[in-house]
């Protein structure tokens, strides 16, 4: 066979194999959309947890950041927001429905509040489909082989976290007549657990299992901390009567959010995204910009 049929064999077998990898990740962008959208409209999106319900409707759009990339990742973040606004304007639930609604905050604040409810509702779930991806490949370097003392921070910081949401679970959980201390025991147990785990699983393979972790991590508190600000910059005065507080509780009440529920939908998001992730990563790999080497390599074994 002469070197030109040779090469014009191995374009083609390129080109079927990059047309397959875009039709798989089409099919995969139009999945994560369609559960996106259930999980939405109907009570498939929450989780309960005894105390509270876990949004959990934001996990599509972190997985499909990792293995579909943070520019498909933004449009599903864009389909989130748009849930949120269709649910948020035509089944208003709340009286602060407003702040996720340009229609709702024209009647509220005037012509200003179309911007302000459009960055809440859009920006925020945007975001959460780019986050997560660089977050991974920022921990996943950090946690590697070769970085000792990075792996070691992202445990101990990973360890906290969890201290801190198990910490605040159970002191909602349990009646008041027991003590804090009793709950921070519970939650200093469950920090030390899981940094042995870490450490002993602390390889490769652990360092993407992490990397996983931190991913559902910051796309959770990437939503909650972004619409939870946006309300209190762009809304203190009319959230606060919606509400029912004084103006200058406000900030207590969002703290309590972002404390609470936003830890704890936050490692909720991790362990989903690490378990579902893990699935995925046998049949698919996390979303890399290095296309040519990929391509070549799976070139290689094939023709091996």
């Amino acid at each position: 066979m002469t070197p030109y049929c040779i090469s014009y064999e191995n374009n083609n077998r390129r080109n079927c194999t990059m047309k397959n990898e875009k039709t798989y990740e089409l099919v995969l962008t139009a999945l994560f959309t369609a559960i996106i959208v259930i999980m939405a409209f109907t009570p498939l999106g929450y989780i309960p947890l005894v105390v509270i319900n876990a949004t959990i409707i934001h996990i599509p759009v972190i997985l499909g950041a990792l293995f579909l990339g943070p520019k498909k990742g933004a449009f599903l973040g864009f389909v989130f927001g748009l849930t949120s606004f269709i649910n948020n304007t035509f089944k208003a639930a709340t009286a602060s429905a407003f702040v996720f609604s340009p229609v709702l905050a024209v009647n509220v604040v005037g012509v200003s509040g179309i911007f302000r409810s459009l960055y809440i509702c859009f920006v925020p779930r945007i975001l959460v489909g780019v986050v997560p991806y660089f977050i991974y490949v920022l921990i996943r370097k950090a946690a590697g082989d070769e970085h000792k003392a990075g792996r070691v921070a992202v445990n101990t910081i990973a360890s906290v976290i969890l201290f801190i949401s198990v910490r605040a679970f159970f002191i909602r959980l349990l009646p008041e007549s027991l003590s804090a201390m009793v709950c921070t025991i519970i939650g200093v147990v469950a920090g030390v657990i899981l940094m042995a785990v870490l450490t002993v699983n602390g390889n490769t393979k652990g360092s993407s299992n992490i990397a996983l972790s931190y991913a559902g991590l910051a796309g959770a508190f990437t939503n909650t901390l972004f619409v939870m600000s946006g309300i209190f910059i762009l809304y203190k005065d009319a959230y606060a009567q919606a509400m029912g507080v004084a103006g200058d509780a406000v900030l207590d009440v969002i703290m309590g959010v972002v404390a609470f529920n936003g830890v704890v939908e936050a490692v909720v998001a991790a362990i989903i995204v690490t378990g579902v992730g893990l699935a995925l990563t046998r049949v698919k790999p996390v979303y890399t910009t290095e296309k040519s080497g990929s391509t070549e390599a799976l070139l290689a074994a094939k023709k091996a």
